[in-house]
């Protein structure tokens, strides 16, 4: 692949199994030359074995994003490692079980505003909380990973609602960060087998994706998801922020 992060130090969160997104993302990352950080929620020696399945073993650094604390000393803690970010991968999202799977109408609100902070606040508060490095980098690109969120997605639920937030959100962050030179863009990927589609593989409106798709899709596949957001880490896309690059196979420019 060519080497299009060589030189740049990148920041990838989400990473829990080798099925991850950013699992995915920092592979590609390292394989286009970047220097890669991870960090880790929960389970760290897990992330912490999975990082060392990567093509070079890369330090994680503990990070609960509802954490204002945590979030507060994270530039300081990732100071130990590099001095500036060129790059930051957003890989986060979860909702309670009651805000999935058709139980729309009967999601308390305390699961709704988990959902929302966790899946579509924590884009605002992780690039917040690294902007001390990333305003030092060159040509710095945050991004973010999305669900298509024009669509209501059977059993999606909440999840959609937060997605349509997280678009909102990345386009607002282009709008205040771009005088500081840093874009910000997110990845409309289709279903892949990770934890977080767990919920749409299963009811349905995962399965038929390949079928839909003009270019066909594989839901065991996230090198092409990976490697576009490679592309927007590094510094061929400078004049792109507050965009939705689709990575679907095509599915969402059809009509079902």
């Amino acid at each position: 692949m060519t080497r299009l992060l060589e030189g740049r130090t990148v920041l990838v969160t989400g990473l829990i199994t080798t099925a991850s997104i950013g699992f995915h993302v920092a592979a590609e990352a390292q394989r286009a030359g970047a220097t890669v950080l991870l960090t880790g929620y929960g389970r760290l020696g897990l992330v912490e074995r999975m990082a060392r399945r990567l093509p070079s073993p890369t330090p994680v650094v503990e990070l609960d994003v509802t954490d204002e604390t945590q979030l507060d000393s994270l530039a300081d803690r990732l100071g130990e490692y590099t001095d500036h970010l060129d790059g930051l991968l957003h890989s986060i999202a979860y909702a309670p079980d009651s805000a999935l799977g058709g139980n729309f109408l009967r999601t308390p609100w305390t699961d709704v505003a988990t959902t929302l902070r966790t899946s579509t606040y924590s884009l605002q508060a992780l690039t917040g909380a690294v902007l001390p490095l990333l305003r030092q980098g060159n040509s710095p690109g945050v991004v973010g990973m999305d669900f298509d969120a024009a669509t209501a997605w059977a059993g999606y639920d909440w999840m959609g609602v937060a997605k349509a937030g997280l678009e909102s959100t990345a386009r607002y962050l282009a709008r205040y960060l771009g005088q500081h030179g840093i874009r910000v863009n997110l990845v409309a990927a289709g279903p892949l087998r990770t934890s977080a589609a767990r919920t749409l593989l299963s009811t349905g409106d995962g399965t038929h994706w390949s079928e839909l798709a003009p270019l066909g899709w594989d839901e065991t596949d996230a090198t092409s998801t990976a490697r576009a957001c490679v592309a927007l880490l590094s510094d061929w896309f400078p004049a792109t922020t507050g965009e939705i690059v689709h990575v679907d196979g095509g599915v969402h420019a059809m009509g079902r």
